[in-house]
This record gives structure tokens, sequence and C-alpha cells, in this order.
């Protein structure tokens, strides 16, 4: 077991930065509707580094780096042993998203202009943003365990704080959205580092959770 302490300090040190960040993702809000008071449309740009194209093929490039580095790797490489946590981290946020979506069933920017339009009924789901939720869960397990041994790891960061931006660009989710879909993502991945079992590795065989290396 890594040291209590070591990981309540990266936490702090972790929630320091996301505040930092999440700044950014509302430094341009003036007065407007919303839990927060802080939501209102941005202008929509879908080009250069904002495309779709971009946004998804980050999306799904950090799926296969998580199932597959953890299916190589098996559960008893420590960084192995990371990647089967950011599975139960990301599975439990994205089924979390999920029902939350489908109890609010806000409506997004792109489907009126209204902050404040929730309950809305099927083919509403902009609370909370689950591409976020995806993006925090995947990275906060790898955060927890290396940042007090290498400080650059919080750049892992940047990935949901790309992907934030890029659905407020795209005029998907309104800020308060993004920002929970990051406490979201953040709580299931620290929920997942604090297990020394991942979930995923005790129901799944143990020919897939041993490492693919391991059997060359």
């Amino acid at each position: 077991m890594r040291n209590v302490a070591a990981m309540h300090g990266v936490m702090v040190r972790g929630w320091r930065l996301r505040w930092l960040l999440l700044a950014l993702i509302t430094s341009c809000a003036y007065a407007g509707g919303g839990p927060l008071g802080i939501d209102h449309e941005w202008t929509y740009d879908n080009s250069g580094i904002w495309s779709t194209h971009y946004e998804t093929a980050i999306e799904y490039g950090a799926l296969a780096f998580e199932v597959g580095g953890a299916v190589w790797l098996g559960y008893e490489n420590d960084f192995g042993h990371t990647l089967w946590q950011s599975i139960d981290a990301t599975a439990l946020g994205e089924i979390s998203a999920e029902i939350l979506k489908y109890g609010f069933r806000r409506a997004r920017p792109n489907q009126g202009d209204d902050p404040d339009k929730w309950f809305q009924g099927s083919g509403y789901d902009s609370f909370p943003s689950g591409q976020v939720t995806l993006q925090a869960s995947f990275v906060t397990p790898i955060i927890v365990h290396y940042a007090h041994e290498d400080p650059w790891i919080w750049a892992l960061e940047a990935l949901p704080l790309y992907d934030g931006l890029a659905r407020l660009k795209h005029q998907d989710h309104w800020q308060s959205d993004v920002i929970a879909g990051w406490a979201l993502g953040t709580a299931t991945g620290y929920w997942a580092s604090r297990r020394e079992m991942p979930f995923s590795v005790q129901i799944l065989p143990r020919g897939l959770t041993i490492g693919i290396w391991r059997s060359y």
C-alpha cells in the first residue's frame, strides 16, 4: 500500500490544479444561467484542433490505451494494475453519467440556448458531460499513483481540459456540465485508485487479466 499521506498530498495539489483549469473554462463567463450562474453558449467552432474528428480520436485513443495496456501488462504489473483501476473508474463514471443524464434531461446549448431547461424528456441529455467524465476517470488513478514521484504526470489533466473546451466550442455542453463531468470522473478515479484489487480483475477470467506479455 502506498503512503496515505503522500496520496492525500497528491489529491490536495490535484484539486488546486483542477480549480485553476476550470477557471480557464469559466474565465470568459458572464452572468448566465444554470446552477452556478455561469452557463452561456459559446461561439460555435468545429475547426482545427477543436474538430470533432480530433476529439473523437482522443476519446477512443484513451479507451484503447486503457484497455489495451491493462490486458497487455496484467494486474500484477504496477502500471498495468493502475490501468485496471482506470477501467473500473471509467466504467463507473460512464454508468453514473448516463444515470444522471437520464434523471436531469437537460437541454444542450444547441437545443435552444437556455441553460435552465431541465427535465425536458427524451433526447435531452446535456448534464453531465460524459466525455469529460471519461477523460477525468481515465487519468485520475494514474495521477494518484505517480504524481508524487513525477510531477509531470499532472500534464494528463490536459485531456479532460481539452475535451471540456471542445464540448463547449461544439455547443454540446454548458460550463456546469463540464465541471460536473470533471468532478464525477475525478471522484470515480479516486475511488478506484483506493481499491487494492480492481473490481474488473475480480470479475474477468484470470487468463485475461494476468497479462498477455507473460505468455511470451
